[in-house]
C-alpha cells in the first residue's frame, strides 16, 4: 500500500471531523441544523473529488467494513484503513478542541459534537431507537458509496450523490443521536467531551458497522457482479 493512500485516509477524515463536526461546535446558534448537514456533506464531496482517486476516500471505518464484505478491498487494507481512520478522527477533533478553548465562554465538556442518546437526543431518544437509527442512516451512506464507485476510487461525478446522501442523514440523524455513521468521527470527539459521550461511545462505534456490513449485503442483491457467463462473447 502506497504512503499517500494511508495519508489521505488520515488528512481526509481528519478535515471531515473537523470541519463537519465544527460546524456544529462552532456555529451551531448561526447556521443551524440544515447547516451542519450541509457542512458534512459539502465537505465530504469536496474531499470525494480530492481524494477519491488516491484511496477511494473512506474516511469512515463503516464505509471501509462495507468495501471489505463486498470484496473490493482484503483484510489487510481494511485494518489499515480503520487505523489511520481513528488517528484521524482523534487528530481532528484535538485540533477542533484547541481551537474551541481560543473562544470565550464555549463549552466542550460533556458535549462537543458528540453523538448520543436518552437524555443526550434532541427527541429523547431510547437506546434502541438510537441503534436501529445509526444502522438505517450508515445503510444509506454505504449503499450509495457501493452502488456509485466501481472497486474502490471514487471518480467523476461519484463523489455527489455520496455528498447529497450524508446531507440528507444528517438532517434526518442530527435530531435523534446527533448523527454519527462513522466510528472515527464518534470517537474523537467524544474522547475530548468526556463523561456520558464515553459511556455511550459503544453504540456509535458498532451500530455504523453493522449498517455498512447490512449494506453491502444488500448491494449484492440490487448490484449482481456478473458470473461468466453473462460477460460478452469477443470475437
Amino acid at each position: 500500500m502506497q504512503t499517500r493512500t494511508v495519508v489521505s485516509e488520515f488528512l481526509g477524515t481528519l478535515l471531515l471531523v473537523f470541519f463537519g463536526v465544527g460546524s456544529a461546535v462552532l456555529g451551531a446558534e448561526y447556521i443551524g441544523t440544515v447547516g451542519i448537514a450541509l457542512s458534512f456533506g459539502f465537505v465530504l464531496l469536496a474531499l470525494a473529488y480530492a481524494l477519491g482517486p488516491i484511496s477511494g476516500c473512506h474516511l469512515n471505518p463503516a464505509v471501509t467494513l462495507g468495501m471489505l464484505t463486498a470484496r473490493r478491498i482484503d483484510v489487510r487494507t481494511a485494518v489499515t484503513y480503520w487505523i489511520v481512520q481513528l488517528l484521524g478522527g482523534i487528530a481532528g477533533a484535538a485540533v477542533l478542541f484547541l481551537l474551541a478553548k481560543q473562544v470565550p465562554g464555549l463549552k466542550t465538556s460533556g458535549t462537543f459534537g458528540s453523538n448520543g442518546y436518552g437524555d443526550r437526543s434532541d427527541v429523547h431518544l431510547s437506546m434502541g431507537g438510537a441503534f436501529l437509527a445509526e444502522v438505517m442512516l450508515t445503510f444509506l451512506l454505504v449503499f450509495v458509496v457501493l452502488a456509485v464507485t466501481h472497486k474502490v476510487a471514487v471518480i467523476g461525478f461519484d463523489g455527489l450523490p455520496i455528498g447529497i446522501a450524508l446531507a440528507v442523514i444528517h438532517l434526518v440523524g442530527i435530531p435523534l443521536t446527533g448523527t454519527s455513521v462513522n466510528p472515527a468521527r464518534s470517537l474523537g470527539p467524544a474522547l475530548f467531551a468526556g463523561g456520558a459521550a464515553l459511556s455511550q461511545l459503544w453504540l456509535f462505534l458498532v451500530a455504523p458497522l453493522v449498517g455498512g456490513v447490512a449494506a453491502a449485503l444488500a448491494h449484492r442483491l440490487t448490484h449482481p457482479v456478473p458470473g461468466p457467463q453473462s460477460q460478452p462473447v469477443r470475437t
